[in-house]
């Protein structure tokens, strides 16, 4: 019904069990409802906003573990006994990854695997979905551990490819910054440095909100981007005679100028295009 991003009204109302509304999170971090006797339900993290990080953002730790911090400083406290008993049963829950202000990426089933006191952590691992079928903490002992890290690296990799689109889209209010399509399921954030590169993070200043012909385009040097944020159509391109998506679609947009957030720290870093567009000349 919502896909895989739920906006935060959905995960209060919840679901109704036994003639009793259960939501799926709280404004705590680790949330146990009253339906539930023991364990927890969700633990989540609180998103970003789009100028700061998360003020307790996990990570993923040399293992392959996501590391989940406390609640509060005390090992004590009874939602940290919490996900400790859920830890000692092996009861899978719900782990929702903070987005965007407002919207999570629910990742189950997530296992309570290590406590770290000392430095106030608990240890994640993710499993595949299959097993939580039956009796969840018996069918959970058949995945090896070795695979559970690889799962969990996985999904953590995806959420972060996840949060950067999140956040790329609404920095540029759900737009394509060239011909501004305003349908989110046709949108995609592009990155401007990739991956590999040093300074190739996923941060709003290198990304582009692109629809995904836009993007395809971009990623295929048939458009470069200069620092001024003007926009370019390889010359073979413009010389071509085709149909009317080639001509509006492509040919139309040579020598507009970007569509930028409005905020300055939102908008493409300048230098990161220059290098961007710097390939796009020699590739043409």
């Amino acid at each position: 019904m919502h896909g895989d991003v739920f906006p935060q009204r959905v995960l209060r109302e919840g679901f109704i069990f036994r003639d009793e509304r259960v939501p799926l999170l709280s404004p705590q971090g680790i949330f146990k409802p009253a339906i539930l006797p023991v364990y927890p339900l969700s633990f989540r993290t609180a998103p970003p906003s789009l100028r700061h990080a998360a003020p307790y953002a996990d990570e993923l730790g040399s293992d392959g573990l996501i590391r989940y911090r406390y609640r509060g400083t005390d090992p004590q406290h009874r939602d940290n006994i919490g996900l400790r008993l859920a830890m000692r049963d092996g009861v899978p829950l719900v782990y929702l990854y903070g987005m965007v202000p407002g919207e999570y990426f629910p990742v189950w089933p997530a296992f309570i695997v290590g406590d770290d006191p000392r430095n106030l952590t608990f240890s994640v691992a993710v499993d595949e979905r299959s097993m939580i079928q039956g009796e969840p903490w018996v069918a959970r002992e058949a995945a090896s551990e070795d695979k559970r890290r690889y799962i969990t690296m996985e999904t953590q990799q995806r959420l972060h490819q996840r949060s950067f689109r999140e956040r790329v889209l609404s920095a540029y209010l759900e737009r394509c910054a060239i011909c501004r399509l305003h349908h989110p399921e046709l949108l995609e954030a592009a990155h401007i440095l990739p991956d590999g590169h040093p300074d190739g993070r996923p941060v709003i200043a290198n990304g582009l909100a692109l629809c995904k012909l836009h993007h395809g385009a971009y990623d295929q040097n048939i458009i470069g981007i200069r620092p001024d944020y003007r926009i370019e159509v390889r010359r073979d391109v413009l010389n071509e005679h085709d149909g009317p998506m080639l001509r509006y679609g492509l040919q139309e947009i040579q020598g507009e100028v970007l569509h930028v957030p409005r905020p300055e720290d939102f908008r493409p870093n300048r230098e990161f295009l220059d290098f961007r567009y710097e390939l796009f000349r020699k590739a043409v």
